[in-house]
């Protein structure tokens, strides 16, 4: 923060540390995944409880997504943070988010669909795409099992190659504060303390409401599964400040579902809840599309009725599943959403640019404890949470 603050030439030029130590933790998510996924499932006896783990997962996922969404535009409205801003629809120039809005013109729910399947089994590990990684793995998984007891000393070096993948994943994170540091000079280098400033009220607001989020869904979420989110927070400190340098959920995935299978968390469903809600559990990136929509709206005078802001929301609650599928995905889906509802100009955008990566530092932090808490959630709902290791790691 002080070299980006102080000499912002010299922290623009820190990216490559932080775009270097990202691409390390990409490199390594598609093999872990695919270890533990189908380590999980393909150990397992029963197909029906994985069906039911599966089916579980996706309801905590709508119910919390839907919640934050709700959230957002509670807290949007309340705050008001675009009103008094008077900006003339225009004086937009949405050719810096062309890019953003071209690929929003792609987006779709047949396209999403579609997208989880890939094109070739490798394919999906060198792009590195969750989605379509979990599915080969569950896949796999299920005709691995399917094999019966032949296929028991392929399971065995599945298991071997996983604890390597997680050797290599603790070398690599010998350089994690090298990538937080690079990560966090470039931000504060390029956008600048000012730009916090100029869009204090944006932010205090987006913050707000995230921290309402977390500490009464997500608090309330924690004491059903058993567990105090304060003493679960400081278990996941290390990866939370990881998230904050990198702006990047992904860099703390693997060892978030190291830690959680620590805290007596069964495998398996780590192995399936963890990744797919990185997909579909969303939490911060939901609150950020409410919020951002109706700032911009408020900084236009568009005034937005119920009844459009509750079409948004319904339309979010689709298109915000897509939104891990391709980098700089809440911001796509975004423009999409707007695109598809004409009420809100979508080169209004441009507005929350310079500021975005800020917000979009503490939406990651969100979608990161959001989907720990979700892992533990789940588990506790199937009974298969060992709820006396879980005490005895949270001290």
């Amino acid at each position: 923060i002080l070299l980006g603050h102080y000499y912002p030439e010299i922290g623009e030029q820190m990216k490559p540390l932080g775009d270097t130590f990202i691409k390390l933790i990409k490199m390594l998510i598609a093999p872990i995944i695919f270890c533990t996924v189908v380590s999980g499932i393909a150990g397992m006896q029963n197909l029906k409880k994985i069906g039911r783990i599966g089916f579980k997962s996706l309801v905590y996922f709508e119910v919390l997504t839907t919640l934050a969404l709700v959230i957002g535009l509670v807290g949007v409205n309340l705050f008001k943070p675009g009103v008094g801003m008077h900006i003339d629809p225009s004086t937009l120039d949405g050719s810096a988010i062309a890019g953003y809005t071209k690929a929003a013109h792609d987006q779709s729910v047949v396209g999403f669909l579609t997208h989880i399947v890939p094109t070739t089994v490798f394919g999906a590990f060198s792009e590195g795409d969750i989605l379509q990684v979990l599915f080969i793995s569950v896949l796999f998984a299920f005709g691995l099992q399917l094999l019966g007891p032949i296929g028991k000393p392929l399971l065995d070096t599945i298991d071997l190659v996983a604890q390597a993948f997680f050797r290599m994943l603790k070398i690599v994170m010998y350089v994690a504060p090298l990538g937080a540091f690079g990560g966090m000079a470039f931000t504060v280098g390029k956008y600048g303390i000012g730009s916090l400033a100029s869009y204090g009220h944006l932010l205090i607001c987006y913050y707000v409401t995230g921290f309402v989020f977390v500490f009464v869904i997500l608090n309330l979420a924690a004491r059903l599964a058993g567990f105090s989110l304060w003493k679960f927070l400081k278990y996941i400190r290390e990866e939370l400040v990881l998230v904050l340098g990198t702006s990047s959920s992904e860099s703390a995935l693997p060892r978030l579902m190291g830690k959680l299978e620590k805290l007596g968390c069964e495998k398996s469903t780590v192995g399936l809840v963890v990744p797919s809600g990185y997909c579909f559990n969303l939490d911060g990136s939901c609150i950020n599309m409410t919020v951002l929509a109706i700032f911009i709206a408020q900084a236009l005078d568009i005034d937005v009725s119920i009844y459009h802001q509750v079409t948004l929301l319904l339309i979010l609650l689709l298109t915000s599943k897509g939104a891990a599928s391709v980098t700089g995905g809440a911001f796509i889906t975004l423009a999409a959403t707007l695109g598809s509802i004409d009420v809100i100009p979508a080169a209004g955008l441009v507005l929350v640019l310079g500021v975005y990566r800020f917000i979009s530092e503490g939406g990651a932090l969100i979608n990161v404890i959001g989907n720990g808490v979700a892992a533990l959630f789940v588990a506790r709902w199937e009974g298969v949470l060992d709820r006396e290791q879980l005490k005895r790691e949270l001290g």
